[in-house]
């Protein structure tokens, strides 16, 4: 049966689906062009003609698979008609590795990568930038709302994604040494003493 013909941007998503798969499959130092090509059914020059490298097809994979966890993020902390205390604790429940955001695995090899891939390191800092500002930006409308008692919010951005960061690494790497309650509730104890507001209000954030 004869392949469908795809439009460049077509192909390219195609590429870059397969691309992340492997990925997460084989992490970053063991993933090939010809393996991403296996899959396709097509030739490793088809993908280099795409993709002129590996690390550029790395890098570019890596964004693609992050882009869809910005996006889900956005929509959290955009809902409206929704205080900034609600948003955020859904955002931070959500992007903790205990909740439904599926970059984690990717995100690590992504970080242990980039210190060798310039590509790499850039599209991770980018995303990372972003990330915090997302959160930051939230943290702002809660303490120009009063509902948050926090003088910079980029820094509470900064305090809080470092904290899910490290515990997503624990979680992912070592499969469990803690609980989901456990988890959750140090995150929860986070928001109080970043945010300056109390569990009972917090937890009605629901």
């Amino acid at each position: 049966m004869a392949r469908v013909r795809l439009s460049v941007e077509e192909r390219r998503a195609e590429i870059l689906r397969v691309a992340v798969e492997q990925i997460e499959a084989r992490g970053v130092s063991n993933v090939r062009i010809a393996d991403v090509a296996s899959v396709l059914g097509v030739s490793s020059s088809l993908v280099l003609y795409h993709f002129s490298t590996k690390e550029l097809l790395v890098a570019e994979a890596f964004a693609h698979a992050a882009e869809g966890d910005l996006a889900q993020l956005r929509e959290i902390l955009n809902k409206p008609r929704t205080s900034a205390t609600r948003r955020l604790r859904s955002a931070v429940r959500w992007y903790a590795p205990t909740g439904q955001a599926k970059g984690w695995r990717l995100w690590i090899e992504g970080w242990a990568a980039a210190l060798r891939e310039p590509a790499l390191r850039k599209v991770t800092h980018d995303l990372d930038q972003q990330w915090k500002a997302a959160i930051a930006e939230v943290v702002a409308e809660g303490v120009a709302a009063g509902e948050f008692g926090c003088e910079h919010p980029a820094d509470a951005a900064w305090r809080l994604t470092a904290l899910l960061d490290g515990l997503a690494v624990q979680t992912t790497s070592y499969q469990g040494p803690l609980s989901r309650t456990t988890m959750l509730a140090w995150v929860d104890d986070a928001l109080v003493r970043e945010l300056g507001i109390d569990h009972e209000a917090l937890k009605s954030a629901r």
